[in-house]
C-alpha cells in the first residue's frame, strides 16, 4: 500500500502567477486531500478606513487588487453611497457598468493568457495579452489610468465621455470582438486544450451549490448565480442581462464561461454607449457618513464580492469589510483537487481564477 507524502505547493511556482500555497497529500500521483494556506501577503489594507477619510480611502479600496481595481472601488463607494442616501445620476450608472465591464473583459483576456502559458501554448498567450492591450488603451484614453483608475467616487464618477471616446470605443471593441472570436476558436477546439482541461477538475452543481461557489466556476456547473441579474444599481436591467452558464463544470466549462463572458460583456459595454442617457456624471456630497452600516455587493469577474462599511458619524468610517469571491471558491478548490492527478493541480488551480492579493487584505 503506497504511503501518503506531503508535497507543498506554492507560494512560489513557476506556472501560477499568485502566491497560493496548499499542502497536497498524495498516494503515488494522485492527490487524496488539498490543505489551503492563507495569509502569506497580507497588507493590512481594511485598517487603513480608521486613517484615511472616507472620500480618501476609495483610493485604498481600488489597490485591493489590480486586475479588480474599478470593481473595488465601485463596491466600496456604493456602500457609502447607501450609508449616507445618495442617490447616483443615471448617467455615471451607466458610466460605471461600462468600466466595469471593461474591466471583465480585461480580467478574463489576462487569464485566459496565463491558462494558454500555463499550458505551454506561448503564441495564443501571446494572442491573448495582444487584445488585453487594446483594453488597457481604452481605460487610459477614458479614465486616465492602465490598472489603476480612481475615477470612481462617492456621489458618482470624475469623469465623463466626449462623443469622440465613444466612437473610438465602438470601433476598437467591434474590431477587437473579430480577433477575439478567432482566438476563442483556437481555445474551444484545439485537441491539445481539451486533452488537458476536458473532463478535469469537475465540479457537480451539488458542490457548487454546497460549497457556496461564485462567479464563471459555480456558473460552469450550471448555477446561474450572477449579482448582475439583481443589480439595482448599473445599466444591466436596461440591458436585458442574463447569465453565461454551462452544464459540465471541468475546467473546459469555465474557460467556455469566461470566453461567452467576454463576448457579452463587449455586447453590454456598446449597449452603454449606445442608450448612455444624458446629465450629470456626479452629486454634490455633503457631510459625513452618519452612524450605521451598510452592506452591498458587485459582481466582480472572478464571481460576487460583498462589501461593507460602518459610519459613526465623523470623517474616518468605523469600519469596512470585504468578502472577495476567492474565499467563496477555496472550499470548492480544495474538493475538485481531491482524486486529482499532480500534473493537473496548476491548470485546476488556474481555472479557478484565484486572487490571493483579494483574500489578503
Amino acid at each position: 500500500m503506497a504511503e501518503i507524502t506531503t508535497v507543498p505547493f506554492g507560494p512560489q511556482h513557476p506556472v501560477l502567477p499568485e502566491p497560493v500555497h496548499l499542502d497536497l497529500e498524495l498516494k503515488d500521483e494522485k492527490v487524496v486531500r488539498a490543505i489551503p494556506s492563507i495569509g502569506y501577503v497580507h497588507r493590512g489594507l481594511e485598517k487603513l478606513v480608521e486613517k484615511r477619510d472616507f472620500k480618501q480611502f476609495t483610493f485604498v479600496a481600488e489597490r485591493v487588487c489590480g486586475i479588480c481595481s474599478f470593481g473595488h472601488g465601485w463596491g466600496y463607494v456604493k456602500a457609502v453611497e447607501g450609508l449616507m442616501g445618495i442617490e447616483v445620476p443615471r448617467r455615471a450608472s451607466y458610466l460605471r457598468t461600462l468600466w466595469h465591464e471593461l474591466s471583465r473583459v480585461h480580467s478574463h483576456l489576462l487569464w485566459l493568457g496565463l491558462a494558454a502559458d500555463a499550458m505551454g501554448f506561448e503564441s495564443l498567450f501571446m494572442t491573448a495579452w495582444r487584445l488585453r492591450e487594446t483594453v488597457l488603451d481604452l481605460f487610459e484614453e477614458t479614465t486616465g489610468g492602465r490598472v489603476i483608475f480612481s475615477v470612481c467616487k462617492v456621489g458618482g464618477v470624475r469623469r465623463d465621455l466626449t462623443g469622440a471616446m465613444r466612437t473610438e470605443m465602438e470601433e476598437k471593441l467591434k474590431g477587437m470582438r473579430k480577433e477575439f472570436r478567432a482566438m476563442s476558436d483556437v481555445f474551444l477546439h484545439d485537441g491539445t486544450i481539451q486533452s488537458r482541461l476536458a473532463g478535469i477538475g469537475v465540479l457537480s452543481l451539488q458542490d457548487a451549490r454546497d460549497f457556496g461557489c461564485l462567479g464563471p466556476m459555480a456558473r460552469a456547473s450550471g448555477l446561474p448565480l450572477d449579482y448582475r441579474c439583481a443589480d439595482d444599481e448599473g445599466a444591466y436591467k436596461d440591458l436585458h442581462f442574463r447569465p453565461v452558464t454551462e452544464q459540465a463544470g471541468d475546467c473546459l466549462a469555465r474557460v467556455k464561461v469566461r470566453l461567452e463572458e467576454i463576448e457579452q460583456s463587449v455586447g453590454l459595454i456598446l449597449g452603454c454607449l449606445e442608450n448612455l442617457p444624458d446629465g450629470p456624471v456626479e452629486v454634490p456630497v455633503k457631510g459625513f457618513p452618519p452612524a450605521g452600516e451598510y452592506f452591498t455587493r458587485v459582481e466582480q469577474p472572478r464571481g460576487e464580492a460583498v462589501y461593507y462599511v460602518k459610519g459613526n458619524g465623523t470623517r474616518n468610517l468605523e469600519r469596512f469589510r470585504l468578502r472577495t469571491p476567492t474565499n467563496g471558491n477555496l472550499p470548492g478548490l480544495v474538493k475538485i483537487l481531491q482524486g486529482c492527478d499532480l500534473a493537473d493541480v496548476p491548470n485546476i488551480i488556474l481555472t479557478i481564477d484565484p486572487c490571493i492579493s483579494c483574500c489578503e487584505r
